[in-house]
């Protein structure tokens, strides 16, 4: 395995995309995501993405060169124009009018527009909660997912994404996962790596349960809990494509497709101040403390720690660098 400093991570990626076409701002935003998934182990979302990110550079799919553009259509909602630009990038120039108006008002909205995948929904929530708001997010990706008992592809992974701040700068609390049973980069991986998959996971083409991930990819994934995620996914569908105006799931094609057409994805992020509330952080503390009385349970998130330096798949640091040019 490669060691890699954050640091060093986040200079070859914003190099590569650079490269590649990407403006400045806009390469640093994406590299500094990519560093923060490598730090929690959080491949897919990670390194893994550099080179179709750079191919779509090229080919124009995403537009490395764009400016976003923020307007407030009214007060307490935040909207962003990614431009068919990168997400990371819009996010930012959306996050401090949006964490101002969820100070002042109580609660605000903040919505991506024709963007890029944003890749890890979860940094961004996490973003937010460092600001000391709660923050959930949604987002859509590309048709992967059926509904229960059906076999043709209707939304995506549709991850929803959850963050509570714990008054000190951290988290108390943060969840990102996908309302599909698992995401599709573990069954892309376990292609690449010649393994199955478990069974629950997948159904192939004619609907049927399937442990083999090419089948799977084929077919489609289920649902987290059946109906109970497929709820969900619609939920973050109406969220992440009807209030930005984004594409439904249906018409985008493949993420990492080096050519196509935009993503033309949307996320939308909802920020709360809890100080709205004058018992929160008692509640929450209450809410810990019980979740706490079995030995090893705790709040998702808790003890969750950034690595720096960050351990690589080799194979995808090699990548990182010729995509750079420095092989």
């Amino acid at each position: 395995m490669a060691t890699i400093s954050l640091t060093e991570i986040q200079r070859v990626v914003q190099a590569a995309l650079e490269r590649h076409g990407a403006a400045g701002f806009a390469a640093a935003e994406v590299a500094r995501a990519v560093a923060r998934a490598e730090a929690f182990g959080n491949r897919i979302c990670g390194l893994y993405y550099l080179e179709s990110y750079c191919k779509q550079l090229q080919s124009g799919r995403v537009k490395g060169d764009v400016t976003p553009v923020v307007s407030t259509p009214r007060p307490g909602t935040i909207v962003v124009d990614a431009g068919l630009g990168f997400a990371q990038p819009a996010f930012a120039y959306g996050m401090a009018p949006a964490v101002d108006a969820a100070r002042r008002l109580g609660v605000a909205s903040l919505a991506i527009t024709h963007a890029h995948t944003c890749t890890s929904l979860g940094y961004f929530t996490e973003m937010i909660a460092e600001e000391g708001l709660m923050a959930v997010g949604f987002t859509n990706a590309s048709p992967i997912v059926a509904p229960p008992g059906g076999k043709t592809r209707v939304i995506g992974t549709n991850p929803i994404a959850f963050s509570v701040p714990d008054g000190v700068g951290g988290l108390a609390l943060h969840m990102d996962q996908s309302t599909s049973a698992v995401a599709l980069g573990k069954i892309t991986m376990a292609k690449a790596a010649g393994e199955a998959i478990p069974l629950g996971w997948a159904v192939d083409a004619d609907g049927t349960p399937t442990t083999d991930p090419e089948a799977a990819l084929a077919g489609s994934l289920v649902s987290s809990g059946g109906y109970k995620g497929w709820g969900f996914g619609l939920m973050a569908e109406i969220f992440a494509a009807a209030l930005t105006g984004g594409v439904l799931s249906h018409k985008v094609k493949p993420l990492k497709a080096p050519e196509g057409p935009h993503h033309d994805l949307g996320q939308y992020y909802l920020l709360i101040d809890p100080t709205v509330s004058d018992v929160f952080d008692a509640r929450l503390a209450e809410l810990a403390t019980a979740v706490a009385v079995d030995e090893g349970a705790r709040l998702p998130g808790q003890g969750r720690s950034a690595a720096d330096p960050a351990t690589l798949d080799p194979a995808a640091w090699a990548q990182a660098l010729a995509l750079a040019g420095e092989a």
